[in-house]
């Protein structure tokens, strides 16, 4: 039986003073901090600015008390029906029973001090997490010094798919973490592309760990469990809404070095991913569709307003990689060997006309604007190439088959 079946069962709430980690904030084997960061998590919403601006400034633990007070001396408050709020949720929590349901799905309550704890996280000020209960091994903190997010439309075309599957999987096999939302369409291809080559991608929910979110891809949300990183700020068992969606893209955003926008409407999520990373001084990068497309219409909004126009995993990686180290290759058309040619060389060679009878040396010099001597000379050169050939006073190009 669990514990809080057992409270229920001795007709006490898990909650009250008598509750351990609510009222007295103090478990044995568990730190206070961590085990009052439960509850908050419990207790508010992800992003929740009031909550964020008290632990600025006093610890968890101190932070229930005041709650659980209804006082937070020198701290701007929340209104009372807010505090109210609180108050009420404070008594149905049971953060043990929280720590333990994580630790049978395999995963942990990640707080900030802990050895995990990415930095970069605390770029968002006072909507940092409370704290991140994840599930899957690797360290968090190493696997997001070399990440970049792969983000678009839920509702995406084929195109889409590919593309986002594609470019993960190089970025995989270039070293790098893909994160990603684990939804549906250029989510759940980001995930797939990386989980196909062997790579480690990072599955951001807006559920808790344990619930498998959307339905249909429970299977490739279990495997990167098992082989990359599931993370969420809400606890077990909490489902998702609109709102957490919305919330948990600035995660993803302040993560990662930088943003990939595959596919996106003018009103897709993923814009909002993008506008957070820019908003944090991450790299932005969007690629292009077909300009018919709905479904590009806003990443096409997003490059005119400054992102990066990205191809594949190479251009993303000199963007957010080590300076020199993660360079993309130059890109350009075959060379011919007239491209090779002298610059002289060249203005007499487009100066021969591509007639039979060809053109004598006087004309080739005014047309090529180069003296007849030298002239002359090119010609010689040009010949002895293989371009042109000598029909007695005339010059004319070589006929190839």
């Amino acid at each position: 039986m669990n514990r809080t079946a057992d409270h229920r069962r001795h007709g006490s709430s898990p909650g009250t003073k008598g509750a351990p980690g609510v009222g007295s904030e103090s478990v044995p084997g568990i730190e206070p901090e961590r085990l009052a960061r439960v509850v908050l998590s419990r207790l508010s919403e992800p992003g929740d600015a009031v909550i964020g601006r008290w632990l600025a400034r006093l610890g968890a633990p101190e932070v229930l008390r005041t709650i659980r007070d209804g006082t937070v001396p020198g701290q701007p408050g929340p209104d009372a029906g807010r505090l109210a709020g609180y108050r009420a949720r404070l008594a149905d929590l049971d953060p043990v029973a929280d720590l333990e349901r994580v630790r049978e799905a395999g995963g942990r309550f990640i707080i900030p001090g802990d050895t995990e704890w990415p930095s970069q996280l605390d770029d968002l000020g006072e909507s940092r997490p409370i704290g991140l209960w994840a599930a899957g091994p690797g360290s968090l903190r190493l696997l997001a010094l070399r990440s970049v997010a792969v983000v678009g439309a839920r509702a995406c075309t084929a195109y889409g798919a590919h593309v986002a599957g594609e470019l993960s999987a190089q970025l995989a096999e270039r070293g790098w973490v893909v994160v990603s939302g684990g939804a549906y369409g250029i989510d759940a291809a980001a995930h797939r592309g990386v989980l196909a080559v062997g790579g480690m991608t990072i599955g951001v929910l807006a559920c808790g760990v344990d619930v498998a979110y959307p339905w249909g891809n429970t299977d490739l949300i279990r495997r990167i469990a098992a082989q990359g990183l599931l993370l969420s700020e809400l606890p077990p068992g909490e489902h998702p809404t609109r709102f957490r969606f919305v919330l948990r893209n600035r995660v993803i955003a302040a993560l990662t070095r930088g943003t990939v926008v595959v596919e996106a409407a003018m009103r897709s999520g993923a814009l909002s991913t993008a506008r957070r990373a820019r908003d944090l001084n991450r790299h932005t990068m969007g690629v292009a569709g077909p300009v018919t497309s709905e479904l590009s219409a806003g990443v096409h909004a997003l490059i005119r307003g400054g992102a990066t126009l990205v191809t594949d995993a190479a251009e993303v990686a000199e963007l957010i990689g080590a300076i020199g180290d993660d360079l993309a290759p130059q890109r350009s058309g075959p060379v011919l060997q007239r491209d090779l040619l002298e610059p002289e060389a060249a203005l007499v060679l487009e100066a021969v006309p591509a007639t039979a009878e060809g053109a004598p040396v006087e004309r080739l010099a005014r047309q090529s604007g180069l003296p007849p001597d030298e002239v002359l000379h090119r010609l010689y050169e040009l010949g002895s190439l293989g371009y042109i050939e000598r029909h007695g006073a005339h010059w004319r190009l070589v006929r190839r088959r």
